[in-house]
């Protein structure tokens, strides 16, 4: 919750700074007809509570990322998103007691439909796509007979993103987004799957800067 929170204030502070840089901006400079954008932030990641039985919970966790998109025109954009490092999530019986520990990296593509005119100060978006996303470092105990290493397979799904451009000037702008992946990865033990999905199904929440080109 401290970290939402910190997020939260992150984001209302670049509110109110965005909206004074962009007034004072006459510099006849507009943001209109550019075609990239870059953008570099932290991200923080929550699974859902009980994925599965033994498992109440699987801890969120923060990580940096990074997203480049191209613009069709100042409306319709594809945007590549992803971590560029782990999560980290310490993994929980039902009683709150730490079993084990995992580290995942997801890659989403998705296209995006951006609201009003590209020089307003305050632009919505929404967008819709496929991600995969690696799990690795799997050390979970107690969910497995006999002591076998118990692993996940690469989750891949459908991923929904909501968010808003703060513009700055014509070039720099802050974003604050929300995603939704549907993810399901499959239990493996000793490296054969087992049918069983972890219903993690997790939420990010991101701030960033961006520069579009």
């Amino acid at each position: 919750m401290r970290s939402i929170k910190i997020l939260s204030l992150a984001t209302l502070g670049a509110l109110a700074l965005s909206s004074t840089a962009f007034a004072q901006d006459g510099n006849g400079d507009t943001a209109s007809g550019k075609h990239f954008a870059v953008v570099g932030g932290i991200s923080l990641l929550q699974p859902k509570n009980d994925p599965v039985d033994g498992i109440g919970k699987v801890d969120g966790g923060p990580a940096p990322t990074i997203s480049a998109s191209y613009y069709f025109n100042d409306n319709f954009a594809v945007e590549l998103w992803g971590a560029a490092d782990k999560f980290d999530h310490r993994v929980r019986t039902d009683g709150g007691a730490k079993v084990g520990s995992v580290e995942q990296q997801p890659l989403a593509l998705s296209a995006q439909y951006h609201f009003g005119q590209a020089d307003n100060v305050f632009r919505p978006f929404v967008g819709l796509g496929y991600y995969e996303s690696n799990f690795s470092n799997e050390k979970i105990d107690g969910l497995a007979a006999g002591g076998d290493h118990v692993g996940l397979r690469t989750a891949k799904g459908a991923i929904g993103t909501v968010g808003v451009d703060m513009n700055i000037n014509s070039t720099w702008f802050a974003r604050a987004d929300a995603r939704y992946m549907h993810a399901r990865p499959e239990l493996s033990v000793a490296g054969a799957g087992t049918g069983e999905k972890l219903k993690l199904d997790p939420w990010t929440v991101g701030f960033g800067i961006g520069a579009r080109f």
